[in-house]
C-alpha cells in the first residue's frame, strides 16, 4: 500500500500508525482481527484523512458561523463515562454549497476529542426534538456514520436517536442499511421515558427530561467542562483542618494566660504542623497502595505524570478516598501547573496551583470529601507551562502568569475517574490476597468481551462447516449403498 500510493497518504498519519499500538490495535479489533480489511480500512482512511487535510483543521480555517451554529459539539457524558457527541439536527439545514465545510467541522471534532483523550470512544447523540423534512440531510447522517464506520475505529459506544419523528422513519430505514450488523445494535431509540437509561440527568437538557443548564455558545470552544481551579484546601474543609480547630477552641478554653496572642500563634503553628504530618502520612500510604499496582506514566513535554489516565478511587463499600499524582518536571525551567475538574464541589485537591522546580518531583493529592462518591463521568485536567527563571513562582506571579501565557504553550493533560469495586462476596469472605488481578477498566473489558464475540463467531463457523460436512457424507454413503444395491439388482436380473 505504502509503495503503490505514498502520494495519497499524510506521512503524519504514517508515521504514527508505524508508533502507536494502541491505534493498530483498534483498526484490527473494528475489523475483527481480518489482516486484509484491516489493510483495506487504514488505506481508505488514510487517504480521506489527506483529502479533508484531518491533521490540519483548526478553529481558524473553518469558517465562524459553523461553531456559532451549534448543530455540532461535545458535552457531558453517558452514565458508562463515555463523551457525548451531539447533533442537534434542528440546527442544521441541507445546503449543497456548505456540504464540505459542514463535514471538515465533524471531522474537526472527532480528531480535536481523539487526539485529547488518546482515543477514548465516544456515544452520539442525536437531538430529533423539532424537527421535520426539512432538516432531513441524508448525506450529511451518511458521513457521520462513516466517519465512525470506516475512518475512527473502535470509536463508537451507542448512538442514542432522541425522538425521531414518525416521518423520518423511511429516512431512517436507508440508514440502517448503511450500517454493518455491529453498529446496527448500538442504535438506541430513546424519547423522555427512557433516555435516561443511557445518559443521567444531569448531562440532559431540559426538553429531554433532565436538569442540565448548559447552553451552547461561541466562542469560547465548547470543551470538557472543566471549572476553574480547586482553591488549595478545596471548597470544603477536610476531616484534618476540621479535627485542628476542635484542638485549638479546646486548648483556648483550658488556658488563659496573660499573653493570649502569643499562644494563639503557637497553637497555630502545632495546628499546621499537624496538618502537615498528616498529609505526609497520607503521601505514605497512598504511595504503598500505588507500589502494588503498576502504574503507567504519561511522558509529555514538560511534565511525566503518573499515572497515565486513571485515579483509582473505591466506592462506598472499599472506602478509599484518596489518591496520588505524581509530576516530574523534566524542562531545565520552572513549570507552573493547575488542575481543573469538572466536579470541584467533590474533590479537593493539594496543591492545586503551583510550580515545579527543573529536574524535581511533586506529590499531588486528590481527596473526595465525604458524603460524596466518585464518578466514572469526573475529569481532572493538568494544565503545566514553562515559565522564565527571572519570573517568580509566588501565587501572584503564578495568577498572572497564567493571565498571560499563550493558550499554544499550555500542555493539557487528562484524567479520568475509576471507581474500584469491592470484588468481596456477600456470603462469602476472601483474603485480600489470594488474588492478585490488575483492576480492569470498562475499555479494557469491552476489548476482551470483542474478541471472545470473535472467537465464538469463528468457532461457531467451523461447527457449521462439520455439519456441513457430516450431511454431505451422510447423502453421498446413502447414494454410494444405492448404486451398489442397484448393481447388485442388475446383476442378478442378468443371471436369471
Amino acid at each position: 500500500y505504502l509503495l503503490d500510493k505514498s502520494d495519497k497518504y499524510d506521512s503524519r498519519d504514517v508515521e504514527r500508525l508505524q508508533q502507536d499500538d494502541k491505534w493498530v490495535e483498534n483498526y484490527l479489533i473494528w475489523r475483527h482481527d481480518v489482516v486484509d480489511d484491516t489493510l483495506k480500512m487504514i488505506d481508505e482512511s488514510f487517504q480521506w484523512r489527506k483529502e479533508y487535510t484531518v491533521n490540519d483543521l483548526t478553529e481558524s480555517v473553518l469558517p465562524k458561523w459553523l461553531f456559532e451554529n451549534g448543530s455540532l459539539f461535545l458535552h457531558g457524558y453517558d452514565k458508562e463515562g463515555y463523551k457525548l457527541f451531539w447533533f442537534r439536527v434542528k440546527h442544521h439545514t441541507r445546503d449543497p454549497k456548505q456540504q464540505l465545510e459542514k463535514k471538515k467541522l465533524v471531522a474537526f471534532w472527532l480528531e480535536h476529542y481523539a487526539k485529547r483523550d488518546h482515543g477514548k470512544p465516544l456515544t452520539v447523540v442525536f437531538d430529533m426534538a423539532e424537527t421535520g423534512i426539512s432538516h432531513i440531510d441524508l448525506d450529511f447522517v451518511r458521513f457521520i456514520v462513516n466517519c465512525f464506520t470506516d475512518y475512527y475505529p473502535n470509536f463508537l459506544t451507542k448512538i442514542v436517536i432522541f425522538e425521531m419523528p414518525w416521518i423520518m422513519n423511511a429516512a431512517f430505514k436507508i440508514v440502517k442499511g448503511w450500517l454493518g450488523p455491529d453498529a446496527i445494535s448500538m442504535l438506541k431509540f430513546t424519547n423522555k421515558n427512557d433516555v435516561q437509561e443511557y445518559i443521567s440527568g444531569e448531562y440532559l437538557p431540559p426538553h429531554m427530561g433532565g436538569t442540565d443548564s448548559f447552553k451552547y455558545s461561541y466562542p469560547p470552544l465548547v470543551d470538557d467542562d472543566f471549572q476553574t481551579p480547586l482553591c488549595e484546601n478545596g471548597p470544603i474543609t477536610s476531616e484534618d483542618e476540621h479535627e485542628s480547630k476542635e484542638e485549638i477552641d479546646a486548648d483556648t478554653k483550658e488556658t488563659e494566660e496573660p499573653n493570649e496572642e502569643q499562644n494563639l500563634n503557637q497553637k497555630k503553628m502545632n495546628s499546621i504542623e499537624q496538618i502537615s504530618k498528616s498529609e505526609e502520612t497520607d503521601k505514605a500510604e497512598i504511595k504503598q497502595k500505588n507500589a502494588k499496582k503498576a502504574l503507567t506514566t504519561f511522558k509529555g513535554p514538560l511534565l511525566h505524570i503518573s499515572p497515565a489516565e486513571e485515579l483509582h478511587f473505591g466506592s462506598k463499600e472499599t472506602g478509599e478516598k484518596k489518591c496520588l499524582i505524581v509530576l516530574t518536571n523534566v524542562t531545565k525551567n520552572i513549570v507552573a501547573f493547575k488542575v481543573r475538574t469538572t466536579a470541584p464541589e467533590k474533590y479537593r485537591v493539594k496543591p492545586s496551583n503551583s510550580s515545579c522546580e527543573p529536574g524535581t518531583s511533586l506529590d499531588i493529592i486528590v481527596s473526595l470529601h465525604g458524603g460524596f462518591a466518585a464518578s466514572l463521568q469526573d475529569r481532572f485536567l493538568i494544565m503545566a507551562a514553562e515559565m522564565d527563571q527571572s519570573s517568580g513562582a509566588g501565587v501572584p506571579e503564578l495568577t498572572q502568569f497564567w493571565k498571560e501565557v499563550p493558550r499554544t504553550k499550555v500542555m493539557e493533560h487528562r484524567l479520568r475517574c475509576h471507581v474500584v469495586e469491592s470484588s468481596k462476596p456477600s456470603s462469602l469472605t476472601l483474603k485480600e490476597n489470594t488474588f492478585s488481578i490488575p483492576a480492569k477498566t470498562n475499555e479494557d473489558l469491552h476489548i476482551q468481551l470483542t474478541r471472545l464475540l470473535q472467537i465464538n463467531k469463528r468457532l461457531q463457523e467451523q461447527i457449521d462447516r462439520c455439519l456441513w460436512f457430516q450431511q454431505l457424507s451422510v447423502v453421498l454413503s446413502l447414494l454410494s449403498v444405492t448404486v451398489v444395491a442397484f448393481c447388485f439388482y442388475l446383476a442378478y436380473i442378468q443371471r436369471s
